[in-house]
């Protein structure tokens, strides 16, 4: 390999590449062949190469002539930023995390939700021991993946591996690590499989690899004892599915030409997920010369930018309302609790038994029971047990479990030149399994669209075949419990759907063309809260019912911007970083009077102690209401906030209940003389001062995080108090507050159209693009986020070649 740099032999070249505007796409597709010329092989070889142009930040822009030689670059690249992250991901889809680190240590989290490394590993092993990533690949196109996006796949475990062959690594995590090895096509597809059942499967890992017929290891309890509580099934169910309690969320939203100062439309984009491990974002462009040219982020492993834009549209995902798996209760036979009768006929389940390396110890192995709809399954999370006895057994249908198209839905809108063709690509690939789509184009149009893989199940069938369990999760999730034992009872077919048993695209909640459109993870009745949307079977969402307040907020923010109207992405930049409390907005001045009231300035705490609050009272009042790293009383009103909401029900905590013909403004009004409030105050107090925390102390000096021995002050807010900048992290006393975040913002972006081809386009990568703390990009935008700053997104060629950072990279296969 070949470094250049931005001087020397590189800056010749590159002017030359730029020697005319019209032939700056024609130049740059010969850059690759120019590139294997000079190092007297390439493409022509055998081997794949690309070219690959570092700006600020570490921002790689790839070019290459085709899929394969992109894929290349884009893994090449990805392990110069990641390689310790994307090898510990590979070696959880392999199952092999047991051998390496032990059956009881706690995986990170970003490929499922295993509570350790042995059932993490009796999963993802059985997944590959079964076939099913080399059946998805065999499925010819759209049902399954299409040519490109399997050619970008072996590209990118080509280039991965090119680097790994050729690099030394130096982060610490994985540095002389004998689990960081090769990878194959295979591996990144299994990768984009576990993405794809996140949801669904991957959320019930534990209960999948837990599950045992009756009398395998325990007495089953009598039958008619042992079925789950309806009612407290149907909260647990809520509580199970419940989008603001995912680490995955987001916001988003687009704004129409009619909002903005030149016609075109804007898009904001600002995901909230996790700031460490295997599901962050990384940034990259994306060029085939004349075929694709897309630049965004990307979920590490993938081979493709999930979220961005090109000089035409723009689009973000949020974590979608919809619930995308569903319940079969089987009636069994009573001679054998693993064969399930349908139709009064006996089908046996499929035994499958897998065998996991263990270190320091010999190999565990256990039996997975699988049925026509899926894995039987122990339960869904801790709340929510399904005992298998000798009549009973529940499994679980996941259709995202058959469903390896979501890189074919990115490369499509990738390419899509209108928020149109976005649709388009939805429609034709379907291949989104747990997002909604916002988006906006350079014509002034806008889209929010649910396009997600649910299960078919409409509210008819739900009513028709639900169990007792399931009439009362349906009602309260959206989660079908469906009657195992009628055939037809399964899911249907629509003649739009890709695949069988999900609902067609065109039954997918949608609003297009509204002055703005925007998600906060609620469902899609108010993308826009003047045209709200309805008819969508309960599957989808709920409708008519309470809004988060991030959800309250952002819609009060986002109509009045649209209302001001002469919008321009200085006014998105703006929004990002408001940091605007709606629950202060809301609460703050009737808690600083409830405060005051309280007699001698004395709260008692939960303890029974009497604490003496009259401080809190004036820094509550003279509170600005935002999350700004200097807001004095953000910091008291935030640790108040969490306490009273955590202990009084919201119809004691509001005079004015929900409305649903003002659910933006209702519900409101804090109750003052709800006992919560003094409690919660006393309690507040008193962690304050234990921690010498002052109460009026500005929120950055106690929300931090600490980066190359610097302590970098954070902006934003948690989910509960409705801060569109959501940040999310542990409270540590003895560390200073809140010491790390855990998730929260990461890749935002703010991108409009200025007329001309390139896109007027402002990103920021929150945690930057590097896990290895050894990297100048392990940081470097984390510093920017602190201060509230943004990169300047550079697409077209001329502003890639005359970046003063320009780094260039001619990777390419050793054969």
């Amino acid at each position: 390999m070949r470094l250049l740099h931005g001087h020397g032999r590189a800056r010749p070249l590159l002017r030359r590449v730029a020697v005319t505007g019209t032939a700056l796409l024609i130049a740059a597709s010969a850059i690759p062949e120019a590139a294997a010329r000079d190092q007297g092989s390439g493409p022509s070889g055998g081997g794949l190469s690309a070219v690959i142009r570092y700006t600020e930040n570490g921002i790689p822009h790839i070019l290459a002539r085709d899929y394969a030689h992109l894929g290349f670059g884009t893994g090449w690249a990805q392990a110069a930023d990641q390689v310790c992250v994307l090898a510990d991901g590979f070696l959880t889809v392999s199952g092999e995390r047991s051998r390496w680190f032990g059956p009881d240590a706690v995986p990170d989290g970003s490929l499922s939700s295993a509570a350790g490394n042995l059932s993490s590993d009796l999963f993802f092993k059985g997944v590959r021991d079964s076939g099913a990533v080399e059946r998805l690949l065999a499925v010819p196109a759209p049902a399954g993946p299409g040519k490109e996006v399997k050619e970008l796949m072996r590209g990118w475990a080509a280039g991965y591996n090119a680097w790994l062959a050729q690099n030394e690594i130096t982060d610490p995590a994985c540095k002389g690590a004998g689990w960081v090895r090769p990878v194959t096509g295979t591996d990144v597809a299994a990768r984009g499989l576990a993405v794809s059942v996140l949801g669904g499967q991957g959320r019930a890992v534990d209960g999948i690899t837990s599950a045992r017929p009756p009398g395998a290891t325990t007495v089953p309890a009598a039958p008619e004892a042992a079925g789950p509580d309806p009612a407290a099934a149907a909260e647990a169910a809520r509580e199970f599915f419940d989008t603001t309690r995912y680490d995955r969320g987001s916001n988003a939203v687009a704004f129409a030409g009619s909002t903005t100062a030149n016609g075109s439309g804007l898009l904001l984009g600002n995901p909230h997920y996790p700031w460490q491990g295997g599901r962050r974002f990384w940034q990259s462009q994306q060029t085939i010369p004349g075929e694709l040219n897309v630049s965004g982020g990307s979920l590490l492993g993938t081979t493709v930018v999930n979220i961005g834009f090109n000089e035409k549209v723009a689009w973000s995902h949020t974590v979608a309302t919809g619930t995308p798996v569903n319940l079969h209760q089987l009636s069994l036979d009573p001679a054998d609790p693993t064969t399930y009768l349908v139709d009064g006929k006996p089908e046996k389940m499929t035994a499958r038994t897998v065998s996991v390396q263990v270190a320091g110890g010999s190999p565990v192995t256990r039996t997975q029971w699988w049925t026509r709809y899926g894995p039987v399954l122990s339960g869904l999370g801790a709340g929510l047990p399904l005992p298998w006895t000798t009549t009973t057994a529940y499994a679980l249908a996941d259709p995202n479990a058959v469903n390896l198209r979501g890189s074919d839905t990115a490369l499509a809108m990738g390419r899509a030149r209108s928020v149109a063709g976005v649709q388009d690509a939805l429609r034709r690939t379907q291949g989104l399994p747990w997002v909604n789509t916002v988006a906006a184009d350079s014509a002034g149009d806008t889209l929010f669209t649910q396009s997600q893989v649910l299960p078919r199940i409409t509210d008819e069938l739900a009513a028709r075949c639900s169990t007792p369990l399931g009439r009362a999760t349906y009602t309260s999730s959206g989660l079908a419990v469906l009657d195992g034992s009628r055939g037809d009872c399964a899911p249907g077919s629509d003649p739009d759907a890709v695949q069988p048993g999900v609902f067609g695209p065109g039954r997918a909640p949608t609003l297009r063309g509204a002055d703005y459109a925007e998600n906060s993870n609620d469902s899609a009745w108010l993308a826009n809260a003047d045209r709200p949307i309805t008819g969508y079977e309960r599957i989808w969402g709920n409708a008519g019912t309470p809004r988060s307040l991030r959800t309250r907020g952002a819609l009060e923010d986002i109509s009045a911007m649209a209302a001001r109207g002469g919008l321009t992405v200085a006014d998105l930049e703006e929004q990002q970083f408001a940091n605007r409390v709606p629950a202060g907005d809301l609460a703050a001045a009737d808690a600083a009077k409830a405060c005051a009231a309280l007699p001698g300035g004395t709260a008692t705490g939960s303890d029974g102690a009497a604490v003496d609050v009259s401080a809190a009272c004036g820094v509550l009042a003279t509170w600005d209401h935002k999350a700004d790293t200097t807001s004095r009383g953000g910091l008291l009103f935030d640790r108040f906030w969490r306490k009273l909401t955590a202990t009084t029900a919201a119809k004691d905590l509001w005079l004015v209940p929900f409305d649903a013909a003002d659910p933006v403004r209702t519900p409101r009004t804090l109750n003052q003389a709800a006992p919560g409030i003094g409690r919660a105050l006393a309690d507040t107090v008193t962690e304050l001062r234990k921690a010498g925390i002052p109460a009026d102390a500005p929120l950055g000096e106690h929300q931090f995080v600490v980066r190359g021995g610097q302590k970098l002050p954070v902006g934003g807010g948690t989910e509960a108090l409705g801060v569109w900048n959501k940040i999310e992290a542990p409270w540590n006393a003895a560390a200073g507050g809140y010491a790390e975040v855990l998730h929260g913002s990461s890749h935002i972006q703010a991108v409009g159209w200025d007329g001309s081809r390139c896109p007027v386009a402002r990103t920021l990568l929150t945690y930057g693009q590097s896990s290895n703390p050894n990297s100048p990009y392990a940081a470097d935008q984390t510093r920017l986020f602190s201060q509230e700053r943004w990169v300047r997104a550079r697409f077209c060629e001329r502003d890639i070649l005359t970046s003063p950072r320009l780094k260039v990279v001619w990777p390419r296969e050793r054969r």
